[in-house]
Order: C-alpha cells, then sequence, then structure tokens
C-alpha cells in the first residue's frame, strides 16, 4: 500500500475521501449480497468446512509476492484463491465475513495504522463482494458435499477480484506519488498477469479435486499449492527485481555525475525514492556543517533550505544512513528514507543502499570541489580586477574597459578619463597611521562611486591616485560638469578617529583620442592633473598647447633607443660662480638631445617622454658618463670642479641606482665629494620619503646634493628632515625679482639664514645682472649661475673659457666685488658635525 503518511495537506485529504468512498461501497455491496442470499443463510453451514476456508485465507494472506509500483510496495498475495474456492462450498456472505476478519486479525497484528486498516478491510470487502455477485448471476449454489466445477464462474470470479484490486490500489498509488493512473497502473502489468494465470491454474486444479473426490479436506492441499507457486513466483520476482533495480541504480550514479550540487542533490532525492521505494527521500548535510537540507519523492522536490526547526522525531518507518566515501574517512550528510510503515532491507537492499549513499557522497564532493574551485576562481578574477582595499575597478580592469572603447567593442558615446590625485595624503599616513589613511581611501571611493553616473567607472589606481571613465557623454564640454561633480562629493569633511579632515584633490580631464589608444588617454589625463596642481586649481582639462610632451613636437618612443646607443644625448655645462670672487666654484650639468630632425632638445621636451619610456637608466648613466668625464677632463688641466647632475626621483626608486653611480665614478678616479646630485624641491613628500634611502647611501659615499628649486614645493623643514641636504638652490623666480620685490628679498634672506644654521650652501640661480649679483650677495648669498657669468657650453669649451679667466685671473668669470672694499664678506662657514660642507673655493 501506499504510505499515507505524507506531509502535503492537500494529498491526506484526497487519500480520506478516497478511503471513505471505498469504505461506502464496501458496506453497500457486502449488504447486497446478504440480501440476495438471505435465503441460504437460513439453513445453518458446515463450520468445519467455514472454518478451513478461513484458515486458508489466514495462511494465504501470509504468503506474500512483493514487488515495486514507482515508490510504493506493492503486496500480492493468494487469497482470491481459498477466497473464490469458498464461494463453491459455502454462501457468499459466510466467505465474505471470513476474508473480513482474517484482514482485519493480520492488519491489527502488523499495525499500520487505523486508516490504513480501514482501507484494506473494505478493498477486500468489496473485492469479495463482486466476485460473490459474479457467483449469484450466473447461478452457482454453493455445496460443501457435492462442489460443483464452475470454471466460467470461478475465472470471472478471480477477475473481478483484481479489477477491484487494481481499481482500489492504483488511484492510492497515484495520489501518494503524485504520478498519471495510466502510469501506476501499467507499472508491472505483466507480472500481474502472470501472478493471475498462477492464481487461475491453482484455483482450478483444488475445484477439480474437490469436484470429483468431493472430499472437503483437500482443501488443506491448498496451502501447499500456493506456497509452491508462492516460491517459484517469489524468486522470479526477486531475480527480476534485482536486475532492475541495479540497472536504476547505475541510471542513478550516472546522473549523479553533475558538477552542480543542488541537481545532484535533487537527482539523489527523487531517485532514492525510487530504488529503494520510499514515500519520501531526505538528504540532510547540516551533520557536515553545511546549513541545508533537501526533501522530495519520486519525482517532486518538497522543500530545499536550511534545517528546519519543526524537524519530526525519527520514527520506525524511517531508515537513516551516513555519508561517507568508501573508506569512511569523510562524512558529508546523511540520507533518510522514510516508508509507510515498520520497514526492514534485506542484505542486497542493504547492500545497495550502501553503493548508492557512498556514490552519493563522492557525487556532493565532487560537485563541492567543483563549486569550490568557481568560487576561488571567481574571487580570483574579481580581485585581479578590483582593488583590494577600496573594491573598485583597478589599473586593469580600467585599461581593459577603456581598450574596449577603442576597439569599437563597446557603444560608450563620447568617452573622457578623469585623473584624481589627493593632495597632501602622506601627511594623513604620517600623522594618524596607514589605517587611518585607509579609511580615508575607502570612502573616498564609497564617495565617488556614488557620484558618479551610471557606467562609469570609478578605478583606483594606486596610493592616493583614482580614476574615473566617463562614458556616454553627451558633448566633451560635459566633461567638465561630471568632473566638477565627483570632486565636489569630497569637498564635505571624512570623520576619521574622531577627526573631521577635510581630504583636497586635484583632477585631470582628457577626451579620448583618435589614436594612441589606452596609454595615450591616460597619458593626457595625467599632464592635466600635474597642471591642475601646479595652478592651483580643482580641475584642468588636457590642452594640446600645453603638452610639452606631444608626440606631435617630440620623437616617437622609439626612436630614444637609437638616441642612446648613437650618443644623441649631450651634456652641456654652466658654472656655478662665487658671487664675491668671480671665481669658479662648480659646473651643472645641462642634458641636451641634438635630435637629427628637430635640432637641440631641452630637458622640458623630452625629459617625460624618456621617463614613461624605460630608457630611462640608459639615459641618466649616458649623462653621468659624459658630466664624470668632464670632471676628470678639467683636473687634468688644474680646475677641480664638482659637477652637478640633476637626478629623476625615477631613477632613485631602482634599487641598483647607488650601485651604478659609485661604479662609475670608480671608473673615472673622481672621488665621490666632487659630484653633487640636484634634486628638485617640487616633489612631494611621499617621494622624499622613498628617494630618501638611495640618498643616504650615496651621501654615505661621500657623493653631495643639493636642493633645486628651493621654496617652491613643500615646506622647507620637512624636505630638510627627510634627505640629506648640502646646498640650497634658490629658484629664478625670486632671483629675478630680488630687486624689485621685498618679498623675494625676505625669501632669500630667511633661505640664506636657514642653510646657515645647517651649514648648508646657498646657490642663485637665473643671474642676468651685476646688480642682481650685489643684491644676492648683500643678503648673504655665497654663489649663483646664470647668464651673467656664462651659458651653457661643452666641456671642452669650459675648459678653455676657465684657462682664459678674466683680467688675466684664470678660473674667474666676473669681478671681484672685493675691490675697494665695498663690501665686507662673511666668512665661510665650514662643515660640522652633520658633514655637510658648503663649496670650496678654487685655487688661483
Amino acid at each position: 500500500m501506499a504510505s499515507m503518511s505524507s506531509n502535503d495537506d492537500a494529498t491526506d485529504r484526497q487519500l480520506r475521501l478516497f478511503v471513505g468512498l471505498v469504505v461506502v461501497l464496501a458496506l453497500g455491496a457486502a449488504g447486497a449480497v446478504v440480501a440476495f442470499t438471505a435465503d441460504q443463510l437460513t439453513t445453518p453451514p458446515d463450520f468445519l468446512v467455514v472454518s478451513l476456508i478461513f484458515v486458508a485465507i489466514m495462511v494465504s494472506g501470509w504468503l506474500r509476492v512483493r514487488f515495486r509500483v514507482l515508490s510504493n510496495q506493492d503486496v500480492y498475495t493468494w487469497v482470491d484463491v481459498p477466497v473464490v474456492i469458498g464461494f463453491v462450498l459455502v454462501p457468499a456472505p459466510w466467505v465474505i465475513l471470513c476474508w473480513a476478519l482474517a484482514t482485519t486479525l493480520r492488519r491489527l497484528a502488523m499495525r499500520r495504522g487505523l486508516l490504513k486498516d480501514t482501507w484494506q478491510v473494505a478493498k477486500d470487502t468489496l473485492a469479495g463482494s463482486a466476485a460473490a455477485a459474479v457467483f449469484l448471476a450466473l447461478g452457482v449454489d454453493p455445496n460443501s458435499s457435492h462442489p460443483p466445477f464452475a470454471i466460467g464462474a470461478t475465472v470471472l470470479a478471480l477477475g473481478a477480484i483484481a479489477l477491484v484490486d487494481q481499481a482500489a490500489f492504483v488511484p492510492v498509488i497515484a495520489i501518494s506519488s503524485g504520478n498519471p493512473l495510466r502510469q501506476v497502473a501499467t507499472k508491472n502489468l505483466d507480472v500481474k498477469l502472470v501472478g493471475q494465470l498462477f492464481r487461475l491454474v491453482a484455483t482450478l486444479v483444488v475445484l477439480a479435486l474437490l469436484a470429483y473426490e468431493a472430499n472437503v479436506f483437500l482443501l488443506l492441499l491448498l496451502p501447499m499449492i500456493v506456497a509452491c507457486l508462492q516460491l517459484w513466483q517469489t524468486g522470479s520476482m526477486r531475480t527480476r527485481e534485482e536486475r532492475e533495480s541495479w540497472q536504476r541504480l547505475a541510471e542513478a550514479t550516472d546522473a549523479l555525475n553533475a558538477v552542480d550540487l543542488t541537481q545532484v542533490l535533487h537527482s539523489a532525492v527523487s531517485r532514492a525514492a525510487v530504488i529503494f521505494s520510499a514515500g519520501e527521500a531526505e538528504i540532510d548535510l547540516t551533520t557536515a556543517g553545511t546549513d541545508r537540507v533537501v526533501t522530495g519523492s519520486a519525482g517532486r522536490i518538497r522543500y530545499d533550505g536550511p534545517a528546519r526547526t519543526d524537524e519530526p522525531e525519527p520514527t520506525d518507518d524511517e531508515l537513516t544512513t551516513d555519508l561517507v566515501a568508501h573508506d569512511g574517512t569523510l562524512r558529508v550528510g546523511m540520507l533518510r528514507l522514510r516508508f509507510g510503515g515498520a520497514i526492514k532491507l534485506t542484505e542486497f537492499e542493504q547492500y545497495k543502499l550502501k553503493t548508492f549513499a557512498s556514490a552519493l557522497c563522492t557525487a556532493i564532493r565532487n560537485a563541492s570541489a567543483y563549486a569550490e574551485l568557481e568560487r576561488i576562481s571567481a574571487q580570483n578574477a574579481h580581485d585581479a580586477a578590483h582593488d583590494a582595499l577600496t573594491g573598485l575597478a583597478n589599473r586593469r580592469q580600467l585599461y581593459e574597459r577603456a581598450g574596449r572603447h577603442f576597439d569599437g567593442q563597446t557603444d560608450d558615446g563620447v568617452v573622457a578619463l578623469l585623473l584624481i590625485d589627493l593632495n597632501h595624503f602622506k601627511e594623513i599616513n604620517d600623522t594618524l597611521g596607514h589605517a587611518a589613511g585607509d579609511t580615508v581611501l575607502r570612502k573616498v571611493a564609497r564617495r565617488l562611486s556614488d557620484s558618479a553616473a551610471p557606467g562609469d567607472m570609478v578605478a583606483r589606481l594606486g596610493g592616493d591616485e583614482f580614476a574615473v571613465l566617463l562614458t556616454d557623454l553627451p558633448t566633451p564640454a560635459m566633461a567638465g560638469h561630471r568632473a566638477d561633480t565627483l570632486l565636489s562629493s569630497l569637498d564635505a569633511a571624512i570623520e576619521v578617529e574622531g577627526m573631521r579632515i577635510t581630504v583636497e584633490a586635484a583632477g585631470g580631464i582628457a577626451l579620448a583620442p583618435g589614436s594612441g589608444g589606452v596609454n595615450e588617454l591616460m597619458r593626457r589625463a595625467d599632464i592635466a592633473m600635474y597642471q591642475a596642481k601646479r595652478a592651483g586649481v580643482q580641475t584642468a582639462t588636457y590642452a594640446h598647447a600645453q603638452d610639452t610632451a606631444d608626440v606631435s613636437r617630440l620623437v616617437l618612443g622609439g626612436e630614444l633607443q637609437r638616441a642612446v646607443a648613437e650618443h644623441e644625448f649631450v651634456v652641456d655645462f654652466q658654472p656655478i660662480v662665487d658671487l664675491g670672487s668671480g671665481e669658479v666654484t662648480a659646473a651643472e650639468a645641462l642634458a641636451r638631445w641634438h635630435h637629427p630632425e628637430h635640432g637641440y632638445l631641452t630637458p622640458m621636451e623630452f625629459l617625460q617622454t624618456v621617463e614613461r619610456s624605460g630608457r630611462l637608466p640608459a639615459f641618466a648613466d649616458a649623462v653621468l658618463d659624459q658630466a664624470l668625464a668632464a670632471s676628470d677632463l678639467w683636473r687634468e688641466a688644474g680646475f677641480d670642479l664638482p659637477v652637478a647632475v640633476n637626478v629623476s626621483p625615477r631613477s632613485l626608486l631602482d634599487p641598483s641606482f647607488p650601485e651604478t653611480v659609485l661604479a662609475r665614478l670608480s671608473r673615472h678616479a673622481v672621488p665621490a665629494d666632487r659630484l653633487i646630485f640636484e634634486l628638485a624641491e617640487t616633489l612631494t613628500l611621499s617621494q622624499l620619503d622613498v628617494v630618501g634611502r638611495a640618498l643616504n647611501e650615496l651621501s654615505e659615499a661621500g657623493v653631495r646634493l643639493a636642493l633645486d628649486d628651493f621654496g617652491t614645493g613643500v615646506t622647507p623643514l620637512s624636505v630638510l628632515s627627510h634627505i640629506p641636504v648640502h646646498q640650497l638652490k634658490i629658484d629664478r623666480e625670486f632671483v629675478g625679482n630680488v630687486q624689485t620685490s621685498s618679498e623675494a628679498a625676505a625669501v632669500i634672506r630667511s633661505t640664506v639664514d636657514l642653510a646657515r644654521s645647517l651649514h648648508l650652501a646657498v646657490i642663485a640661480e637665473g643671474v642676468e645682472s651685476e646688480p642682481q649679483r650685489h643684491a644676492l650677495w648683500s643678503l648673504g648669498c655665497e654663489a649663483g649661475q646664470g647668464h651673467l657669468f656664462a651659458r651653457p657650453m661643452s666641456a671642452a669649451r669650459l675648459l678653455a673659457t676657465l684657462q682664459r679667466g678674466t683680467a688675466g685671473r684664470p678660473g674667474t668669470l666676473a669681478a671681484s666685488l672685493h675691490d675697494g672694499g665695498a663690501v665686507v664678506r662673511m666668512s665661510r662657514r665650514r662643515s660640522g658635525g652633520s658633514g655637510r660642507s658648503a663649496l670650496p673655493h678654487l685655487p688661483a
């Protein structure tokens, strides 16, 4: 019988209604049989015969042939054989009563539940009434002394019992399993027909013996005949079921070879219900740490989700088995099978259950492993395209998205790039710590993301630098409007560790160029961003006229390799002069690119291109080599002049740079203290922090450092506390206004005072006239360089100039200010314990 313990209320209600219908039909049919045989009941029956019929029905009821019908177990008995024989021997009501009583006693012993027992008794009563109706209709009178051999009535009666049994059994199975009536009715139809044939043969054999021998004790042969047929049919059915069971198990195992865990669990639940004829199957993964339970029956999933708190307690009709691997080392969950009553598996079924559980365990492990690999792959893909700190797109994803635009793979309309750099962010890290800095970066990222238009991509390029790819712009002018909106989102103070911090930023805007791709777009935005920083404005838009590295006016990056190889980079030297005596105290190396088409190019025109091309180490080495060769040339001629060489912060980021410099000094036999590196003071504090390590290493070897463009960058004290400075070079802007601007004079005076207190030398750049020289000298500035003394020239020409000198004084380029005693010269400060020194005087 089908399971009556469905959790579906609608199914349970349908089953109850159908059982009620069967009960009503059984009572009506039995009552009709009694009414039609009332005359036969006036004579008491042979109770010995009735007793034999009852015993035969009881015994036949215990001899069962079991086979599977969908997800339920069909129990096929031999009861209809003694029942039909009973109709030949005694009045029909007594036979129906014996069958109903035997069924009731058997069901009470099995304890399957009131609803099931009621249904079974009613079904048997209805089937017996149908068979009795056949005998009454054909006029067969029962006679225990001379039993009639009614072949036709026997065949029809057995058919009536089979029809009523199926008519009551098939709907119950269909309602419980949710399968169509036709599918349930045709399942194992061949087995049922063969069974009916066996029952007909057994019934006719016994009836023939009774008819010719007229001995009711021949009924005792019935159990033996039935037992033999039952053993034969049971063996046949078992062989068939085992073959079909292995086939279903093999199909189920194949179906479990999936990589999707949900597909594995749903398939396993449905197939387990079919393979083991369970009313319900459940896979519980909570026992292995995964909060998931899947419940279902054949062809239907009833629940898939977290473990339920109202889970019923295990009962006798439930079997559980752990889902473990073949070696028993790993447990991934539990499989539960719920049946319509108490169940006990055979040894074969236990082995089949163990095999299925092991295959399911392997499938769950494989699907889980595949899901984990997919998760890791997706995470790696996400990490490769996103910034770990802010969750924004990273440089790689930004380049890919912009690249698709340039390749024509996307229809983004007018596209522009906004490059954003936070001002003085290093000071937040230094003051509040890196954790606070990370908090600021995350909040900045969130604000930019919230302010971005749909379709725009916000990315973090690294450090405190962000970028926004602006797409679908109605007009190019809208790029500036969107940029202002994005940067305005940063105006509100950010609260970090109880402090309110105002974040300032500068942004550069560049419209997507017609050629050059992503790299050119990024280059232009970078140029615009630095233009905004220099101008002190929030945003600046790339302008072709202001691009000193414009490819239309510079050689392509591919020519740099040729320029280095063919020594197209040349070095001129501008002397540094003692303002008081006019003596040359050093020379600054100024690189030029002698381009075959564009002539001489200044560093302002090509240095940025060199730095971005990856050719900076070769360029720097070429300049340093020529500068040291010039120093060696002058020293051999009797002029021991230090040479100052401009150095890029990018060079100092190279860990091998100090070693390369010292190797060059050794090759030219130039003392380390005769080399001065000039570093622009306009670089940021974060750059100073990085390059400080390389500068310290060079300073310890004896190389000196001059801070160029002093007064135009970050605060002097911050600079001087980060790197080992020996000289300060006053920017030409202050020198040019020293006579007309009290502010410029004040800056120079304060710089000189600061340098004296730190034992540093001071050099003025851009000295163009004698009045400027006198003004600088009166303010205490010791040395200067500019067109007043000499323009940049080659090493050989500078040597000739030194040898010629001024007024017969070799090594001088101007008359001494000491003549006439107009100026009282302060004594030069020598280096103290700091190891720093002023520029030495040249011997006359």
